[in-house]
């Protein structure tokens, strides 16, 4: 017949078997998850790399557009005066 002691024994392996699974299982998904990423990223390179000049010259019309807000829609408050004729 067991004895609370037992029981409690019992459940306290049993916690502690839990929680080193766990942790067990966090490594190894950590493991997989860092081949997965370098063997991408070795196969995948040549790829990238070749895309890398496309992308900085489409950066350039889409950074000037949103960037500048478009031309001839400065409304400062410095027309009046040159209107005037007076330079500065």
């Amino acid at each position: 017949m067991e004895t609370h002691t037992d029981v409690k024994e019992t459940k306290d392996a049993a916690n502690r078997h839990d929680g080193s699974s766990t942790s067990r299982g966090k490594w190894v998904f950590i493991g997989f998850a860092a081949i997965a990423i370098f063997l991408l990223f070795t196969e995948h390179r040549a790829h990238l790399l070749g895309v890398l000049p496309w992308l900085f010259l489409a950066a350039c019309p889409l950074m000037h557009f949103f960037h500048h807000g478009g031309h001839g829609h400065h409304h400062g408050t410095n027309t009046g005066d040159r209107s005037k004729g007076e330079s500065k």
